[in-house]
């Protein structure tokens, strides 16, 4: 198999406190996303100074990054519903294009 036998996709990447989890992932599959990632306990530095990884008796306070990809068709609308989210809540969101050896999963 070479890139060329690849089929392009597009990756969402969300971080955001745990508490927000739930609403993200809800509507990233509500506007058809197949699955997700999650990881908790990521660790970072951004606008609201250095952020922790897993704590040990808090999980409400950590951040989780929740990954999806998707078909670019439904790119524009899991971006457009997750934008808002971001306006009141701490959260950063990374999109890029990407490339799947396994489109049926995905689509």
């Amino acid at each position: 198999m070479s890139t060329t036998d690849l089929t392009p996709m597009t990756k969402i990447e969300v971080v955001v406190a745990s508490d927000d989890v739930a609403d993200v992932a809800a509507l990233m599959q509500s506007l058809g996303a197949r699955g997700y990632t999650s990881i908790t306990g990521v660790a970072g530095v951004g606008h609201h100074g250095p952020r922790g990884g897993r704590l040990l008796f808090n999980d409400h306070d950590t951040l989780t990054l929740i990954v999806t990809v998707v078909v670019p068709e439904r790119a524009d609308a899991i971006i457009a519903g997750i934008r808002p989210m971001l306006d009141h809540a701490s959260g950063v969101m990374f999109v890029s294009p990407t490339a799947v050896s396994r489109p049926d999963y995905f689509a």
